[in-house]
């Protein structure tokens, strides 16, 4: 058992941030917190006390988005719209994990920034290249990172390069999650790129791969107004992006992970609903790319479960603690340029980055009890001349921080990075 000294600061729901000052938390040997309070219980009296004075206490990030085999084109092409940037940029990059030496070099590296960057839990597509892909799993395993992870599938409408033969597309996926089926951190995850680069065959073949093995599915979700109307263009009878899946087979298991949901239908939301998944929101990627922007204040209010993530490298930035920032603020031109959309506020953005992403996994993204001690020590964020509430200094580093301010990071009540 440990005890932990310092301001503290977790949602306790979408509406309700906490701020503790002076607080203290208890933490078991399993990681797991015993209890929060603003003074030490009579029988933890006599347990050694690691003290940050008036450091910010936080729980560790969650990216439900982001592309691995991307992370080498972080910040370039951002001139780019979202054809030119994957036709010149990302699809040439993702070829080459055939090769893999240069996998394991840049998986290597994406992992440990990750960490660096305060994200202990992630939703990761890799390439159609099963060894890479193998490789990348193993990293985020070794790291003990929670996560999951997806060799894609694509069969048609793709550079030749990365198109796959549909029942070899199949047999590689199946190998895959066989091999990677019992992982304690970093699992599996079925991850058909987008409809439109997949036939129903594929899709329908992915659908019993789910249910064969209890897995469940990521993928992109009415991204653009294109990707909205290809959609059902590419698939007859299908009234929307989620229908197609539905239809697949592919709505049974869990979880759904629906990156983007910019464009929804109302069958979308109702199916997406139905399933219990979660649509994820990655602002500066769909900005970048000129993709949209979501209306994520009604998205909330219709009860969508709903997420953050880099979609690196569509994203320029690893860290989850910027898209908080941006969440807020394209909320706010949404609403200045549209009608009836509701604005977020700091408290929900921050939410959907920590305890409703981390719901994906196992109780974490959050500081209450029962929740294992996944955070982040924040520090350096106030002035002298004008001293900042810890909810406000969480706020400051989400709009300016950056790694140099997370001075301490924990997983599972385990010290693992310390600047």
């Amino acid at each position: 058992m440990r005890i932990y000294h310092g301001n503290i600061v977790y949602s306790k729901n979408k509406d309700e941030l906490v701020e503790l000052s002076n607080g203290y938390i208890i933490v078991n040997d399993e990681g797991i917190i015993e209890e929060v309070s603003n003074a030490i219980p009579e029988q933890y009296k006599n347990l050694s006390i690691t003290d940050f004075g008036d450091d910010v206490i936080i729980p560790a990030f969650s990216d439900l988005h982001v592309h691995a085999p991307q992370y080498p084109n972080r910040g370039i092409a951002m001139d780019k719209l979202l054809a030119d940037w994957l036709n010149e940029y990302t699809f040439p990059l993702e070829s080459k994990y055939k090769d893999e030496k240069y996998a394991k070099e840049v998986y290597t590296k994406f992992v440990n920034d990750l960490v660096k960057h305060g994200t202990m839990h992630v939703v990761v597509f890799g390439t159609i290249h099963n060894p890479a892909t193998d490789i990348l799993v193993n990293e985020l395993e070794n790291k003990g990172i929670q996560s999951y992870v997806g060799k894609v599938n694509m069969d048609k409408d793709s550079p030749d390069y990365l198109i796959e033969e549909t029942d070899q597309s199949i047999k590689d996926t199946e190998t895959f999650v066989k091999k990677h089926s019992n992982n304690k951190y970093a699992k599996p995850i079925l991850t058909p790129r987008f409809a439109p680069t997949c036939s129903f065959e594929l899709l329908k073949k992915l659908g019993e791969l789910s249910n064969k093995y209890k897995i469940g599915v990521q993928t992109h979700i009415v991204e653009s107004l294109w990707e909205k109307e290809e959609a059902k263009n590419c698939f007859d009878g299908c009234r929307c992006d989620m229908h197609i899946y539905k239809e697949a087979g592919l709505l049974n298991q869990k979880p759904f992970i629906a990156a983007h949901f910019i464009f929804p239908s109302e069958e979308d939301i109702k199916l997406l609903k139905e399933c219990n998944g979660c649509a994820v929101q990655c602002p500066d990627a769909t900005t970048n790319v000129i993709a949209g922007i979501m209306q994520t204040g009604n998205i909330l209010d219709k009860g969508i479960n709903l997420g953050i993530g880099s979609d690196i490298s569509a994203g320029s930035y690893l860290g989850i603690y910027r898209q908080v920032a941006s969440v807020v603020r394209l909320s706010k031109i949404k609403a200045f340029y549209e009608k009836d959309i509701r604005t977020v506020n700091f408290k929900e953005a921050f939410y959907m980055a920590t305890k409703q992403s981390g719901a994906l996994f196992n109780k974490v993204g959050s500081l209450e009890k029962g929740y294992y001690f996944d955070a982040l020590v924040l520090t350096d964020l106030n002035d002298s001349f004008n001293k900042l509430k810890p909810a406000e200094l969480v706020e400051r580093f989400c709009y300016s921080g950056d790694v140099t301010n997370i001075k301490s990071r924990y997983m599972r009540g385990i010290l693992i990075n310390k600047d």
